[in-house]
């Protein structure tokens, strides 16, 4: 990786294991004084390889238990469709991720619900109200085999 060296990958490693480490104990973890390690740290986010710090979630104590992956179909494909259809679905807050995918359909939403019958809500009040959707076919999730947001360092 361009512009990483062994320990910025150890200290990115580190914080992706524990996003709420302070500085001393990464310093320490790493081998590097406090110092150090806060500059590397701000140098990190300042060239885009941080890019936030969040907390995961348990969805089942949020009421969002089922997990649906989504297909769907435009019914025409033109600038002006993916723009709009963009901007309708980034505010659905049920869409966890949404992605433009080449092959046989055009965006992939991945969406967390309560239920089936949420879903069917979320399906019929949202996802077939957005712009230019033509089909979609729904994948819910049966078992959650990986959940994780670390990259390889």
């Amino acid at each position: 990786m361009p512009g990483l060296d062994r320990i910025d990958r150890r200290i990115l490693a580190a914080l992706q294991e524990d996003g709420r480490i302070t500085n001393l104990e990464l310093a320490e973890k790493i081998g590097m004084s406090a110092t150090a390690t806060a500059e590397r740290v701000k140098r990190l986010s300042r060239d885009g390889f941080i890019v936030g710090y969040t907390a995961r979630l348990d969805p089942l104590h949020l009421q969002r238990g089922l997990l649906v992956f989504v297909e769907i179909k435009l019914d025409r494909m033109n600038p002006e469709v993916f723009t709009t259809f963009a901007a309708a679905v980034k505010k659905a807050p049920e869409v966890l991720e949404c992605h433009l995918i080449a092959g046989g359909f055009d965006y992939l939403v991945k969406a967390r619900v309560r239920d089936m019958e949420a879903y069917r809500e979320f399906l019929s009040e949202v996802l077939m109200t957005l712009p230019g959707v033509r089909e979609t076919h729904t994948y819910p999730v049966m078992e959650e085999v990986k959940n994780t947001t670390v990259l390889p360092v």
